[in-house]
């Protein structure tokens, strides 16, 4: 079954949990002000993107002195000889 809601189509999983799991799932949605299908949802949702969160995205470049990618490369040594198949 496909309902539409904002012109979005959402589909329908049901899933089965141990009671303690699902416990501590309600307790975590509560926690969170969601509504269970909210909570799962937001927890696809991030487990499936495909970018970095916006959290990780404005940490790029806060490191004044994290080592270039030349600099880095400067102090690798060959790599060792690998044996054949």
């Amino acid at each position: 079954m496909t309902v539409l809601i904002r012109g979005v189509g959402m589909g329908q999983v049901t899933i089965y949990l141990e009671d303690d799991i699902e416990k501590k799932m309600n307790a975590a949605a509560k926690s969170s002000q969601l509504s269970k299908s909210k909570w799962i949802a937001q927890l696809i949702k991030e487990k499936v993107a495909n970018e970095w969160p916006p959290s990780i995205v404005q940490m790029a470049g806060s490191w004044d002195n994290f080592p270039t990618l030349e600099e880095i490369r400067k102090t690798q040594n060959d790599d060792s000889p690998r044996e054949p198949f």
